[in-house]
């Protein structure tokens, strides 16, 4: 018998599949550990971008819903008093934050109106980069998984090509029957790579722009109502 047609015939039958499944399935341990990895990475970028999606549509409508209450002409007082009673967020966030720290000044024992506007300015840059804070959360993820997912890849196709040459060198057969279901598998680590990286990356600058936007908007505001204050206070100067 041919030797060829010998060692052609020792080879698994498996390596004829080239389903996904089959694919994964035939390759090196250290190619399925790569190829697992980068699917629960996908997974988790996934649940990212959902939580952050619901999380800044949430937030916009409340922005939306606390200037329309601010600027309908409601005293500031009472709008204080509806907020500071439960959690908030956001501008709301900053508005009882400033709030807070102006009652403490006025209606103290001892008044103190000496560096009250430094300290109201300085107590919203605080609540802002809270807030931005909470909305940039995770989002270092989506770049991590988005700039190592293809090299991550890559380095599980390096492997499974230089194991397929190995297997090649082997059975001295160099068909393509023989040669095509050890690269597809190598090449399969990339692709999952890129199916991980690919949306990360969007993502990540699609929300991004998201908190940028939104930090715009908060110090846009802080602005605003600092210089509403500062008014005030001269009055009661």
């Amino acid at each position: 018998m041919n030797p060829a047609d010998v060692a052609q015939s020792a080879l698994p039958h498996a390596a004829s599949d080239l389903s996904l499944f089959g694919l994964f399935w035939q390759a090196h341990f250290i190619v399925k550990a790569v190829m697992i990895g980068l699917l629960l990475c996908s997974v988790w970028v996934w649940a990212i971008v959902v939580d952050k999606t619901l999380l800044y549509g949430r937030t916009r409508r409340a922005m939306n819903r606390f200037e329309q209450a601010f600027w309908s002409g409601q005293s500031l007082e009472e709008l204080y008093r509806s907020l500071s009673s439960r959690p908030t967020h956001s501008m709301a966030a900053l508005f009882v934050a400033a709030m807070r720290e102006w009652k403490r000044s006025f209606e103290g024992p001892a008044r103190s109106f000496a560096g009250l506007q430094m300290r109201i300015e300085k107590v919203m840059d605080v609540t802002i980069a809270r807030e931005v804070e909470r909305l940039e959360r995770n989002l270092l993820v989506l770049a991590t998984v988005g700039s190592a997912g293809p090299f991550i890849g890559l380095f599980g196709t390096v492997w499974g090509i230089m194991t397929s040459f190995q297997s090649i060198a082997a059975s001295k057969n160099t068909s393509l029957a023989v040669v095509a279901p050890g690269i597809a598998e190598a090449l399969f680590a990339t692709a999952i790579g890129l199916i991980a990286a690919i949306p990360a990356t969007i993502f990540y600058n699609k929300f991004t722009a998201e908190v940028n936007k939104q930090s715009q908007r908060l110090e846009g505001f802080a602005d605003e109502f600092a210089a509403i204050l500062s008014r005030q206070i001269d009055e009661r100067l």
